[in-house]
């Protein structure tokens, strides 16, 4: 069945389309958490600060604070560099980047399916992640590598580009959201 399945989908998906699919199933993804962060965070504060250590709570601390706007804000600059690797995958057939955010959206789905199981509810993006963003990815790649557009030592390289500069872009967020979370904060 599921042979049948991945036939009837590379037989009506071009590789184009499902390059360009990454930006709009990562919006979908987003809308989810878009429309229910600000009240899950109202309402699982308490609860998701009582169960985590003072460091990892430091760390959280602009998180709580947002609003709609200001998460809209982050999901914005993510956006905006998916669709940029999107266009140099899809016009330069660069996929670096493309991969290196493909990497980052896989294993940030497996963190709203963690935060879900380790609160025992509801987090927000816990919905569309085993709908849309785990079985993208893994189709993503699976196409990719079929097809040979990308190899496997690609995945590798371009997966350790992002959690080489993870820290780098976590630090760029936490720096932009201090100026609409805390902005009489001096940086």
């Amino acid at each position: 069945m599921l042979l049948n399945m991945i036939t009837t989908l590379n037989s009506h998906v071009e590789l184009l389309s499902l390059l360009w699919l990454f930006p709009i199933v990562f919006m979908f993804h987003d809308f989810e958490e878009i429309l229910t962060v600000e009240n899950w965070v109202k309402t699982n504060q308490e609860k998701v600060l009582s169960r985590v250590p003072v460091f990892v709570q430091n760390l959280l601390s602009d998180s709580f604070k947002m609003n709609t706007l200001h998460f809209s804000k982050d999901v914005f600059w993510i956006y905006t560099a998916i669709v940029l690797s999107t266009i140099l995958a899809v016009f330069f057939s660069f996929y670096y980047l493309f991969l290196a955010f493909l990497f980052l959206f896989f294993i940030h789905g497996f963190t709203h399916l963690g935060q879900a199981a380790w609160l025992r509810s509801y987090t927000p993006g816990v919905i569309t992640t085993p709908l849309l963003v785990l079985p993208y990815s893994l189709y993503a790649y699976y196409r990719l590598l079929a097809e040979e557009v990308i190899s496997s030592r690609d995945i590798i390289i371009s997966s350790l580009l992002m959690l080489g500069s993870l820290p780098f872009f976590l630090m760029l967020l936490k720096k932009g959201r201090a100026h609409y979370v805390n902005p009489k904060q001096k940086n």
